[in-house]
């Protein structure tokens, strides 16, 4: 369920004009009619929205504020359906498998939803989906006209979108570059050969292609993970309150990472002086860290103990925290900060090598050099450190400047750039050609004449759906490298 305005649904805001919110990495979250027919769009950035629009109003998202005025809505829904899980203000999933039954059916329950939402002020949509992210996509899929979408088939729902839907514009890139441009392509690819290329990542993208659930395999969790304060007096003041949070927060981080884990959901629960108590699950797509849990922790109290209808009454007496959805990400941060990881890690390497031969596993260092290719020393892990010959620091004529591109194939790759006097214009990307947004260069890359090497020029290339790094020599372009 999704109030796409929600954002905007703030007392200085008029209707009567074009306005759009603002996040704080300055793009488009929310814009009203009158700024959409101008040209304004969700995901611009601020700049490019004034430009299409010039008389739009800027507001600047309020999360806190979001999360109060968002409290009834919720509290709507959970008098029916317990249990609801928040994502950021506006949007609600509502887990349905028990509900379904209760209500008869889904189109019963979407019934329900959609009348007791009736009274609760701008307009709300609903997607119906398998799966939270299926749901979610046919959510925002929605429009005025048509405010409800029920996707019956998740995979056959999402194969036609592109990958850009994933969430992940790094992702979506280097899909790009591989010919992968849907979640179908990416869904008819081996799961194995996605896993040993893009890692945990990759498996979780390949899943959602798949139409199944995008929440990750769940770990054993310890019974003992949880945990909670009690408050003698009860705690009134708000500011007391985030503190008092803040604290947990990192007790319930810290005490995952021990055992190498790191939560995606964490469930909320505050017990009131009146003996009542609310509950609300929190879920994040990337793992939690304390910082980020317990500012999600603050704008829930907030929302409960300043906000319309608040659920706090007599003070709180109790706050527990409890995670759930358990990934490795936990792991992967403790790698080298004490013996035990650092010996944790040397096995697995040693299992790798055992696996994949002694020459397959292999160790970078920087040294100097005029290429991408040239710029790093490779060793094989477990050997003695090779000592670098050329100095990384030192000028290298023609050297291009930073950054280094991410991915550096090992041959030159023929590439197909169009120049318009003497520019860089276009670049063909499979089947299409795609625009060059900026470009810098060229820098003259003089070869090694005793060994039969020309002279090439080197440019760095910008488009909409990537960054590259190519080399024009012999009359014509080859792909040396793509950046991230």
């Amino acid at each position: 369920m999704w109030y796409p305005l929600w954002a905007l649904t703030r007392p200085d805001v008029s209707q009567d004009e074009p306005t759009q919110a603002i996040a704080d990495d300055g793009r488009v979250i929310a814009c009203n009619a009158l700024a959409t027919d101008a040209g304004v769009a969700i995901g611009m950035l601020r700049r490019a929205a004034e430009a299409v629009c010039p008389s739009v109003v800027t507001v600047h998202q309020d999360v806190t504020a979001e999360m109060a005025r968002f409290e009834p809505v919720i509290s709507r829904v959970e008098s029916f359906v317990p249990r609801v899980e928040d994502v950021p203000a506006g949007m609600l999933q509502i887990p349905t498998s028990g509900a379904v039954t209760s209500y008869g059916g889904e189109a019963s329950l979407v019934e329900r939803i959609d009348k007791e939402l009736g009274d609760l002020g701008d307009h709300h949509r609903i997607g119906v989906g398998l799966g939270p992210f299926a749901a979610e996509q046919a959510v925002r899929m929605t429009s005025d006209s048509a405010p409800i979408l029920v996707v019956e088939d998740d995979r056959q729902f999402l194969e036609a979108m592109d990958v850009e839907a994933l969430g992940s514009e790094d992702l979506a890139a280097t899909f790009r570059w591989l010919g992968i441009t849907t979640l179908g392509a990416l869904a008819e690819l081996p799961r194995d050969a996605i896993v040993s290329r893009f890692g945990r990542q990759g498996l979780e993208a390949h899943r959602v292609a798949l139409g199944v659930d995008r929440q990750v395999d769940p770990r054993t969790i310890p019974d003992d993970v949880g945990v909670s304060e009690d408050f003698d007096p009860p705690v009134h003041d708000m500011e007391q309150a985030a503190f008092l949070a803040r604290n947990l927060a990192q007790r319930l981080i810290s005490g995952l990472a021990v055992h190498g884990l790191a939560p995606h959901k964490v469930v909320v629960t505050a017990r009131a002086g009146d003996g009542s108590s609310r509950t609300r699950t929190w879920r994040s797509a990337d793992p939690f860290d304390d910082r980020t849990l317990a500012e999600r922790i603050r704008w829930q109290l907030r929302a409960w103990i300043e906000g319309v209808g608040a659920g706090i009454h007599g003070g709180m007496v109790s706050l527990r925290l409890d995670p759930g959805d358990m990934s490795d990400q936990g792991r992967q941060m403790a790698l080298s900060e004490d013996a035990r990881s650092s010996a944790e890690t040397q096995r697995a390497l040693m299992e790798v090598q055992a696996i994949a031969g002694t020459d397959n596993l292999l160790v970078a260092s920087p040294q100097g050099g005029r290429s991408p290719g040239d710029d790093v020393l490779w060793s094989r892990w477990g050997d003695r450190p090779v000592v670098a010959d050329r100095d990384a620091a030192a000028p290298w004529p023609g050297r291009v400047p930073s950054p280094a591109p991410a991915l550096v194939p090992p041959d030159a790759v023929p590439f197909a750039v169009r120049f318009v006097e003497g520019v860089p214009d276009e670049v063909r990307l499979r089947s299409r050609w795609e625009p060059v947004l900026s470009w810098a260069g060229p820098w003259r890359h003089v070869g090694r004449w005793w060994d039969g090497e020309g002279t090439s020029d080197r440019y760095q290339i910008v488009t909409s759906v990537g960054a590259y790094l190519c080399e024009v020599r012999d009359a014509r372009t080859y792909l040396l490298g793509v950046y991230d």
